[in-house]
């Protein structure tokens, strides 16, 4: 009796530390998630730049489609130094790669979803395969509360007004 008691609280003890060391390790919002997303280091810098970061802690939900470092480094520098010049462009640019819904992989149907930035984006699926417009999702499903993230291989340029 001694013996299962015992054994029943070390099984105990093992799941509360494996529960506890989860929920420590599980992003508490999209902005955390980009954070600690090691291919998003450019676009974890420029949401902060351009303000959004605190917008991504928000209550949400959001799905983020959020381009890789590579997919930054593709884009021109002419480009790139732009963005940086131009804050409210920067905003524009990023608020296009997110959605004002929850969407994990799971939950992406063919047609458009509307951005925070306010144009519509393209989405569509083939099999286990995600686009957004021209963009491919490599990494998909990384968790948040309030939301999830989508990595990349494109930054996406809303349309023109």
């Amino acid at each position: 009796m001694f013996r299962r008691i015992a054994l029943q609280s070390v099984f105990a003890l093992v799941a509360v530390s494996a529960l506890g060391a989860c929920a420590h390790r599980a992003p508490q919002s999209v902005a955390d998630a980009v954070a600690q997303t090691p291919e998003l280091h450019s676009f974890n810098a420029l949401l902060a730049e351009a303000g959004l970061a605190e917008t991504l802690k928000g209550s949400g939900p959001y799905t983020v489609f959020a381009p890789s470092d590579a997919a930054f480094k593709a884009v021109p520098a002419k480009t790139m130094a732009a963005l940086k010049a131009d804050k409210a462009l920067l905003k524009s640019v990023l608020s296009y790669h997110i959605v004002t819904a929850r969407m994990a992989s799971a939950d992406v149907k063919p047609g458009n979803a509307k951005t925070l930035q306010g144009a519509s984006v393209a989405l569509a699926r083939a099999g286990n395969f995600i686009t957004v417009e021209d963009a491919l999702v490599e990494q998909a499903d990384v968790a948040a509360s309030n939301g999830v993230v989508h990595v990349v291989d494109r930054v996406l340029m809303p349309p023109k007004k």
